[in-house]
């Protein structure tokens, strides 16, 4: 290499005869004609060997024609091979997107205030919820894709009324909508077949947005808040406990604000936050009106007074017992209501199987039982003075006159006393 650049150096610039460069490099002229002559320096190449693979090949193309992802472990057994698996599977590796197909990626470009990526995120550490219970609970994140601004929230479950409540919390802290919403096919996001369930279509309907569904099998289609999960799991949760879930949350926004979206972003050579300033106007504005969120459901309340809401039990003001009642919850709260009159508050219980009483339900309870038992005695004692027979627990027995019994069964009180007379007739 050195002997080329110094040939063509000594020729083409001091215009040195090829017979002095010969004798001053200790070269032969051939050489230095022929450095002279390419253009390229010059390459050590050996003529490629044969390999044991070749004469197999033929073989390896026809199982690759019948399956394009048969293994090459299953290839080498019906193929005979004895050989070194190495060398078999890189001509296999070689040679296998020729049957398979290529599928490039495209680059996404994303415009600004265009797309929110979300996603839910299981951290590691179990997370006391009480009643003895400790677990893993999702945490959904929600990443602007332009300027790189994260928002974060831990939620008690998966279903949709928790997530759509979750969802609409984050966009309060972004004040802004954007225009679509990427997701996967979450079971309460999407169907298998990716069409967006009813309740999240209602939800980004009342926000004027539009909700993007992941295709099957497409890991790369959430990139963006994929790694910031993973950014989540090694910058966030390293070194922290949680005393519960509201724990939780409070450290997670306090980190969200001065630590992930404060750090330069190297593609943006900017701040997450101080891009996402410039981001939001040209997002959607919040609705006037907020969407319908969290849980909601109408059910009659029964004598035990309780309503279930995701596995736990709530107690509700007994007065209200057989009457028509409206469960509402969000994330951190449990109301019901009668003919909208509130008949319960209860802080959201997290754990599962769990049952929450208000000791004033169980009071006013125990003071409905006691007026009905009043009520029972004071019918019995009535019914004992009028000379009526009644049970044990004062419920009067009904006397009836024999004709209700003809009625009944359809008998003709005449004809039963004429065969009664008869009968006594044949007797005598």
């Amino acid at each position: 290499m050195e002997d080329w650049a110094e040939i063509r150096r000594l020729h083409r610039s001091e215009g040195v005869p090829i017979k002095a460069i010969a004798r001053r490099l200790g070269v032969a002229r051939n050489t230095v004609r022929a450095a002279l002559a390419a253009s390229d320096p010059p390459r050590y190449s050996r003529p490629a060997r044969g390999s044991l693979v070749d004469e197999v090949e033929p073989l390896v193309r026809e199982q690759l024609r019948l399956d394009p992802t048969m293994p090459a472990t299953v290839i080498a057994k019906r193929i005979g091979w004895t050989r070194s698996l190495t060398i078999l599977k890189d001509r296999i590796r070689d040679i296998r997107p020729e049957y398979r197909g290529i599928d490039p990626a495209d680059r996404v470009v994303h415009e600004p205030g265009d797309t929110v990526q979300c996603d839910l995120w299981f951290p590691e550490p179990r997370i006391a919820v009480g009643h003895g219970q400790a677990m893993m609970l999702p945490v959904l994140v929600m990443v602007a894709t332009y300027s790189r601004y994260m928002c974060a929230v831990m939620v008690p479950s998966r279903r949709s009324g928790d997530l759509t409540a979750a969802m609409w919390q984050l966009l309060g802290q972004m004040n802004a909508v954007p225009h679509r919403l990427w997701w996967d096919r979450e079971s309460a996001i999407a169907t298998t077949r990716g069409v967006p369930t009813q309740s999240m279509r209602a939800f980004v309907g009342s926000l004027g947005a539009r909700a993007v569904i992941a295709p099957a099998a497409d890991p790369e289609f959430k990139g963006g808040v994929e790694r910031h999960n993973r950014y989540l799991e090694s910058s966030f949760l390293p070194g922290r406990r949680f005393a519960g879930p509201g724990d939780f949350n409070t450290q997670l926004g306090g980190w969200l604000a001065q630590d992930a979206n404060q750090r330069v972003v190297r593609a943006l050579g900017a701040r997450p936050a101080e891009v996402f300033d410039r981001e939001r106007p040209l997002m959607l504005p919040l609705p006037p009106v907020a969407p319908t969120t969290g849980w909601h459901h109408r059910v009659r309340l029964g004598r035990d007074y309780y309503v279930r809401l995701d596995s736990n039990d709530y107690s509700v003001d007994p007065s209200v017992i057989g009457r028509m009642v409206e469960v509402h919850a969000d994330l951190t709260r449990v109301w019901v209501t009668c003919e909208d009159r509130q008949v319960a508050s209860h802080a959201r219980c997290w754990a599962d199987h769990a049952t929450i009483t208000d000791p004033a339900h169980v009071a006013t309870a125990a003071v409905l039982r006691k007026q009905y038992q009043q009520t029972i005695d004071a019918r019995a004692e009535q019914a004992r003075l009028a000379g009526a027979r009644t049970h044990a627990d004062g419920t009067i027995v009904p006397l009836r006159a024999l004709s209700d019994y003809d009625t009944l069964f359809g008998v003709d009180p005449a004809i039963g006393h004429a065969a009664a007379e008869d009968g006594q007739g044949v007797a005598g």
